[in-house]
């Protein structure tokens, strides 16, 4: 086989193909799963930073 001319395909890279994830009832939990996370995160990142700048001004 040449490697000269036009290619009708891309080659694919990579070892494995990969599947597509199921859009069903999973999507939903995991977005509110995501947001709750997020609500979490910003609340600990605010907690600390209140804790940092009262300590700073003790």
């Amino acid at each position: 086989m040449s490697l000269i001319g036009p290619r009708r395909r891309a080659l694919q890279r990579g070892a494995t193909r990969r599947r597509q994830p199921n859009r069903g009832n999973q999507n939903n939990f995991d977005r509110w799963l995501d947001r709750a996370v997020d609500l979490a995160v910003l609340t600990a990142l605010a907690v600390g930073g209140v804790a940092l700048v009262l300590h700073l001004l003790r």
